[in-house]
C-alpha cells in the first residue's frame, strides 16, 4: 500500500517536473518566434483570447515583488527566499502564454491537433469528423464522452466525430470523447479549412458559422 502510494508520487514528481521543462523550452522559442509542430500544416493560434489576462497577472506578480522587496529588506534571508519565488512566479505565468503561442492547434493532411499550451495535445483524424461548427460557448459542464479545450472560459468551435478518439489528461488518465470544443481566434477559418479538409461524405461533414 506504503509502496503503491510512494511510487504514485514520484509519477507524478516525474510528470509535474517535465512540465516545468517543457514550459521552459515553449519560452525559448517564443523568444526564438518559433512554433512546436507546425512544419507544413496550417496552424490556427487561440492564445489572443488570454493575452490580456495573462500579461495582467504577470503585472500583478511583478507588482508584488517590488511591494515584498521592500517590505523584507531588513530580512536577506527571507528577502532572498520571497524573491526568487515571485521571479519564478513571473516566468512561469509568460511561459504559459508562450507555451499557448508556440503550440497552435495545427491542421495537417490527415488530422487535426488540438493543443492548448502543454496540457492538451489531441489529434482528431479528420475521417472521424462528423461536423464542425462555429458556436460560441462561455459555460461549459462536464459530461461523459466531451472535452471542452476552453481559453479565457470559451470555446468557438464544436467537433462531433462518427468513432470516440481517446484523450490523455496531464496526469496520465485516458477519456474516450466524441464532442470536442475549442477555442480559436480565428473560429470561422478554422470551420472553412476543416469543412474543405472532410474525407467523408459530404453529408456527414457539414460546417456552420453560427
Amino acid at each position: 500500500m506504503r509502496g503503491g502510494v510512494a511510487m504514485r508520487g514520484v509519477r507524478t514528481g516525474w510528470v509535474l517536473a517535465r512540465h516545468e521543462l517543457r514550459l521552459m523550452a515553449c519560452l525559448g522559442l517564443w523568444v526564438a518566434r518559433r512554433t512546436d509542430g507546425v512544419r507544413d500544416g496550417a496552424a490556427f493560434g487561440y492564445a489572443r483570447g488570454q493575452a490580456a489576462l495573462m500579461f495582467g497577472f504577470a503585472f500583478v506578480c511583478v507588482v508584488e515583488t517590488v511591494a515584498m522587496s521592500v517590505l523584507l529588506g531588513d530580512w536577506p534571508a527571507v528577502h532572498a527566499v520571497v524573491l526568487f519565488l515571485d521571479v519564478y512566479t513571473v516566468v512561469f505565468v509568460v511561459a504559459l502564454h508562450a507555451a499557448s503561442v508556440v503550440r497552435p492547434h495545427v491542421l495537417d493532411g490527415g488530422a487535426l491537433r488540438v493543443r492548448r499550451a502543454v496540457h492538451v495535445d489531441l489529434r482528431i483524424p479528420l475521417e472521424r469528423i462528423a461536423s464542425v461548427r462555429r458556436e460560441l460557448r462561455m459555460t461549459h459542464e462536464r459530461a461523459d464522452g466531451e472535452l471542452d479545450v476552453a481559453v479565457g472560459s470559451q470555446t468557438t468551435v464544436t467537433l462531433e466525430l462518427t468513432e470516440p478518439v481517446t484523450h490523455v489528461t496531464f496526469l496520465g488518465r485516458r477519456h474516450e470523447v466524441r464532442v470536442v470544443r475549442l477555442h480559436a481566434d480565428d473560429a470561422d477559418g478554422l470551420v472553412r479549412a476543416l469543412a474543405g479538409s472532410a474525407h467523408p461524405p459530404q453529408d456527414r461533414c457539414k460546417p456552420s458559422l453560427r
